[in-house]
C-alpha cells in the first residue's frame, strides 16, 4: 500500500504543480498542520475578467451543442484522472486544510463518485411529455445548457464542492469559472491540472471549459455581478450569502447557495446509546468541527441526560489530537487562528449564559508547533441560548435536555440555519414524526445515522439561512440547466386554449 504520508513538496509535484507556478506570487500559503509556508501563488489580475468571461461565453457557445452523452465522456476522464491522482490529492488536502488522512481521501472518493453519477445522468437529461388540451397538439418540457456557472468554494472541503458543481454543470452543458477560497488555492490549482489532462484524453473540447481564478473578494464580486454568467453557485457563511444573494437576484441570474448549519441530534430514551455515542463524536469532532454538517446541538431526553454526557465525556477523554498524517490521528487542527480565536469566545459566551464547558483547551503537548490544536469541548447548557443558535466552525457540542418530544423538535427547528438534522430512536412514531412535515425543518433529516456525511445520491443543501441550494444528486441537475415549455401542433386546426374564441 503506498505511503501517502509524504512532503508537500512531492505531493505538489506528483500534482504537476511546478516550483515556478508556486513562488514569487502574492498570495502566501501555509499548512494549518504545523504553518509551513506551501507556496506563494500568484493571483489572478481583475484586469483579465473580461477576457476570461469572454472565454468562458465561447466556450458555452461550442460545448451546448456537443451531445450530452459526449460531454459525459469528459467526466468519465476527469474520473479515471481522480482515481490515479486520489492519494496524492487527498494528501494535499489534508496538508492544505488540516483534515485527517482518511477523510482527505474520503474528500476525493466523493469527487470520484460524483464523476460516476454525472456520467450516468448525461443520459438521463430528462423532460416531461405532458397532455395537452388542444386536439391534435402535444406539449413536452426540454431542458437546455444555461451558460457559464460561478463556482465558489470554502476551505473546510476544498475539492469535493467543486466537483459536485462541475461534473452536473458540464454535463449539462455549462463551462465553469471556479473561485476557489484563498485559504485553499493549491488544491484547485491541482485539479485544474488534473481536468487538464482529461481534457486532452477527450481530444476535441472547447478551451476553457474551465477556468480558477485565484485571489480574494474582489475576484468572486467581479464573477457574482457579471451578467455573462447566469448562474452561481457559492458555498461559505450565511454573511457571504447575504452580500451574494442581492447582486444575481438584480441582474436576474439563479444561485445555489449552501451557507451556514446549526445541526442538532435529538437522542430518545429509547435510543442505543452505544450507536448514538459514535454518531455524535465523529459527527461533532469530524474535521476539528469545520463541517457544514458538523452536530452542533445535543438534544437529550432528561431521562438519559446524565448517563450519556458522562459516556460521552469518557470518548472525547481518549480522542488523539495532532498531526493530521500521522495514523491514528481522529482530529487535526483548526484552519487559523482566527478559527482558534471564534472558538474561545464562543465557549466564554456560553459559560456567560450558564453553560458548563468540558474540555476546549488550547493543546500545545504533543502536536505540530504553529499550527491551532484545541480540544473538542462539551457544554451543557440550561436553555438554548443566542450563542447556541449562531454556528462557531469549531468543534463544540452544546447539550440540552427535554421532557416531550414536540418540545425536542421546537429547540432543533429554533435556529436561523436549516441543514441537516437526525433523530436517535427506537421508536416509530418518533421517527415519523421526526421525518413528516410538521418534523425536522431542514434539508437533510435522518434517523439513527449522524447529520454529517452525506452520500452523493441526494441532493445536498438546506433551508432558510442555509439558502436553499442543492448540489449533487438526485435532480440538483436541473438548477444549471433551463427549461422549456415546448407545444407541437400536428392537427390542421388552431384551436386555442382555455376554450377561447378568436375567429377572423
Amino acid at each position: 500500500m503506498k505511503d501517502i504520508v509524504m512532503t508537500a513538496e512531492t505531493t505538489l509535484s506528483n500534482l504537476g504543480l511546478t516550483a515556478a507556478e508556486l513562488t514569487g506570487g502574492t498570495l502566501k500559503i501555509h499548512s494549518p498542520i504545523d504553518g509551513s509556508l506551501l507556496g506563494e501563488v500568484p493571483e489572478t489580475p481583475a484586469a483579465e475578467m473580461g477576457a476570461i468571461l469572454a472565454k468562458s461565453k465561447a466556450a458555452f457557445t461550442a460545448w451546448r451543442t456537443v451531445p450530452a452523452p459526449r460531454r459525459g465522456e469528459l467526466i468519465r476522464l476527469l474520473g479515471e484522472e481522480l482515481r490515479a491522482a486520489k492519494d496524492d490529492l487527498g494528501a494535499l488536502v489534508s496538508w492544505e486544510a488540516g483534515k485527517i488522512t482518511s477523510e482527505g481521501l474520503g474528500e476525493v472518493q466523493e469527487m470520484i463518485d460524483i464523476c460516476d453519477f454525472a456520467v450516468g445522468l448525461s443520459r438521463q437529461l430528462y423532460g416531461l411529455t405532458i397532455a395537452s388540451e388542444r386536439p391534435g397538439h402535444r406539449m413536452m418540457e426540454t431542458w437546455h445548457p444555461a451558460g457559464p456557472v460561478g463556482v465558489i468554494t470554502a476551505f473546510n472541503f476544498p475539492v469535493a464542492v467543486w466537483s459536485w458543481n462541475t461534473a452536473l454543470a458540464l454535463v449539462c452543458g455549462d463551462p465553469v469559472i471556479w473561485k476557489p477560497s484563498e485559504k485553499s488555492p493549491l488544491t484547485a490549482l491541482a485539479c485544474q491540472k488534473i481536468f487538464e489532462r482529461a481534457v486532452a484524453r477527450f481530444g476535441d473540447a472547447p478551451e476553457g471549459l474551465l477556468q480558477t481564478l485565484i485571489g480574494g473578494a474582489d475576484l468572486g464580486k467581479a464573477l457574482v455581478e457579471s451578467e455573462d454568467v447566469p448562474i452561481i453557485s457559492a458555498t461559505g457563511s450565511t454573511r457571504m450569502g447575504r452580500a451574494v444573494a442581492p447582486i444575481v437576484a438584480a441582474r436576474f441570474g439563479k444561485c445555489i447557495l449552501e451557507l451556514g448549519g446549526n445541526n442538532a441530534m435529538i437522542v430518545g430514551p429509547s435510543a442505543d446509546l452505544e450507536m448514538a455515542v459514535r454518531a455524535i463524536v465523529f459527527s461533532a469532532v469530524g474535521t476539528a468541527g469545520q463541517r457544514c454538517t458538523t452536530l452542533r446541538r445535543l438534544i437529550v431526553h432528561n431521562s438519559i441526560k446524565d448517563d450519556l454526557v458522562a459516556r460521552l465525556k469518557k470518548a472525547y477523554s481518549g480522542l488523539p489530537i495532532g498531526n493530521p498524517l500521522t495514523d491514528g490521528t481522529l482530529i487535526g487542527p483548526l484552519i487559523d487562528e482566527a478559527s482558534g480565536a471564534a472558538m474561545t469566545a464562543a465557549l466564554e459566551a456560553a459559560k456567560a449564559e450558564g453553560g458548563t464547558v468540558h474540555g476546549g483547551a488550547r493543546v500545545t503537548d504533543r502536536v505540530p508547533a504553529g499550527g491551532v490544536y484545541m480540544e473538542p469541548a462539551i457544554v451543557e447548557m440550561p436553555a438554548q441560548s443566542e450563542t447556541v443558535k449562531t454556528e462557531t466552525f469549531a468543534p463544540i457540542l452544546y447539550v440540552m435536555g427535554y421532557d416531550d418530544f414536540s418540545g425536542a423538535l421546537e429547540i432543533q427547528n429554533n435556529v436561523p440555519q436549516g441543514l441537516s438534522s437526525c433523530v436517535f430512536t427506537l421508536n416509530m412514531r418518533e421517527a415519523e414524526q421526526f421525518l413528516s412535515a410538521a418534523g425536522s425543518d431542514c434539508g437533510i433529516a435522518n434517523v439513527n445515522i449522524g447529520p454529517s456525511g452525506a452520500e452523493i445520491g441526494g441532493a445536498f443543501g438546506g433551508e432558510k439561512e442555509t439558502g436553499g441550494g442543492r448540489e449533487s444528486g438526485s435532480d440538483a441537475w436541473k438548477a444549471y440547466m433551463r427549461r422549456q415549455t415546448n407545444t407541437v401542433n400536428y392537427s390542421a386546426e388552431l384551436p386555442l386554449a382555455q376554450g377561447v374564441k378568436f375567429d377572423i
